[in-house]
């Protein structure tokens, strides 16, 4: 059986812990290759060796560590195929799903060309007497990204291309579910001209996160999962003095207002509920229709859009809606939280939990699944889901219907689908959720502007990418600068010279 590697100083290196974790085609359920999962001494190893590197990369002018990324941006294109193979094979996604992984992490990159730009500071001339001050941006030093597995490409090169780019060495600890990818992009790097040791590679579980944490020579951490575990890190990061962003869980509602065009709502409820399995942090997770009618007619155009889904592995053609989810474990959790459903009175319109696919029995699949009538005090609406499940909760006001999104503990993203301006208008102002969609189902900011939930969603006082991210990636320094008379009006060794006049 294949065994995977990390890869540290410019090198794919073997685990010596002895400890592994299988990773599968989620498609057949078969054990693809064994992931090592480092312990604390392998993951100090790659930290000695970002922190030798760094220095000299830090000293290398923004202009030059930009043109590395402009680089990167070409071999990504070269090789976005042969990326979005491993990613579709080891994650389940639909080839044209897996190549936008790619590409919505590419666009980070593409926007970190311009790190010159971002990473200029400030000047005040004769601030006072004789007294220049101004600020520089600095890189932090070794920063490490813990990711999950739902975006193997696109939320690595989040948080490494901005740290990067402003001069910091960085450990990249992605899901030991679908390891593939971050190694794939680490060789892509060095390839565009990083030099060894920048990019570290270790793959691995809480004790490789545990030792992230608890390491006192990395400055920073991010983090992308569950809210439990986003709480964890950032807790025990912050104690350990270190700056960290992590985001969290969601449950994303978007409201359907009476005025609003019902096809294109339930289309973009479609793509948004059960687009990648569900398994989004921006997936519409809950559905609400303002009005009986309004409802009524949603429920009637979604079921024949949900019962005509294609579900099958990546393989079968871009013309899958979804392929299966990552693990047998979520695929259990998932009809779990299905069956709560029906047992807790919501009404199970479109049922997916008996799917089955010929020729992939022992794969991951589940079927999409439809509620209708749910309420809040149901675990199908308190709890993420992360499959291809969507419930939907019936209002009979705009007030009503704004309610249940700003008193859910999630705030990541919504939506909201109306003809009227001064509605959706009222809605981006009111809502206290972090991003807004207006007949937008996925309202996922381009990479010059930040992603950030509020709430439990999200930790931290800066999002990620866009120009919160040179933010956190860089510590301010700010200089008060006075030259006293010397050589052009002659020497003066009076202690006057030396006094601020700012004071």
């Amino acid at each position: 059986m294949q065994e995977l590697t990390h890869y540290m100083n410019g090198e794919h290196v073997k685990g010596t812990s002895g400890r592994f974790s299988d990773f599968f085609n989620p498609a057949t359920g078969e054990v693809q290759a064994k992931c090592p999962l480092a312990n604390k001494d392998e993951m100090a190893q790659a930290v000695a060796f970002a922190a030798a590197a760094q220095p000299a990369w830090e000293k290398v002018n923004p202009q030059r560590r930009a043109r590395v990324m402009m680089k990167f941006v070409d071999l990504l294109n070269r090789d976005m195929d042969k990326l979005a193979e491993a990613l579709s094979r080891e994650h389940g996604k639909t080839f044209p799903d897996a190549k936008g992984d790619i590409q919505r992490g590419l666009e980070v990159v593409e926007y970190c060309v311009g790190a010159p730009q971002l990473l200029k500071g400030e000047f005040t001339d004769s601030a006072g007497p004789g007294i220049d001050m101004y600020s520089m941006r600095q890189a932090l030093g070794v920063t490490a990204g813990i990711t999950p597995f739902n975006f193997p490409a696109m939320i690595p090169m989040w948080m490494f291309a901005p740290a990067i780019a402003c001069g910091n060495a960085f450990i990249l600890k992605p899901s030991e579910r679908d390891p593939s990818v971050p190694l794939m992009l680490a060789e892509l790097l060095e390839e565009a001209g990083l030099p060894k040791g920048i990019i570290q590679v270790v793959n691995g579980d809480k004790e490789a996160v545990d030792a992230i944490l608890y390491d006192d020579t990395i400055q920073s951490v991010g983090f992308v999962g569950s809210t439990p575990i986003a709480e964890y890190i950032y807790g025990t990061g912050c104690a350990q003095g270190k700056r960290v962003q992590c985001f969290g869980g969601a449950k994303n509602h978007m409201i359907i207002m009476p005025d609003a065009d019902l096809d294109q709502a339930a289309d973009a409820l479609i793509g948004a509920g059960y687009g990648a399995a569900g398994a989004r942090c921006m997936a519409i997770s809950v559905a609400v229709p303002v009005g009986k009618e309004t409802a009524d007619k949603l429920i009637a155009k979604l079921i024949p859009r949900v019962e005509s889904l294609k579900v099958g592995p990546y393989t079968a053609g871009d013309d899958v809606d979804y392929g299966p989810v990552v693990t047998a474990a979520a695929k259990a959790n998932i009809e779990r939280l299905v069956q709560t459903g029906v047992d807790q009175g919501a009404d199970l319109v479109v049922d997916g939990r008996n799917f089955n696919l010929q020729g992939y029995e022992d794969g991951f699949f589940v079927g999409p699944s439809l509620f209708d009538n749910v309420t809040t005090d149901m675990d199908i609406y308190k709890h993420e889901i992360f499959g291809p499940v969507l419930s939907t909760v019936r209002a009979e006001t705009y007030e009503e219907a704004l309610s249940y999104a700003m008193d859910h503990e999630y705030g990541n993203g919504t939506a909201i689908y109306t003809r009227d301006g001064d509605t959706a208008r009222d809605f981006a102002n009111r809502i206290n959720i972090g991003m807004i969609g207006i007949n937008v189902p996925i309202p996922v900011p381009l990479a010059y502007h930040t992603f950030g939930g509020w709430k439990k969603s999200a930790f931290g006082d800066l999002n990620q990418h866009g120009p919160d991210a040179f933010k956190f990636y860089t510590r301010t320094k700010t200089i008060t600068s006075r030259w006293p008379s010397g050589i052009r009006e002659g020497v003066s060794s009076t202690s006057k010279q030396w006094t601020n006049p700012l004071l």
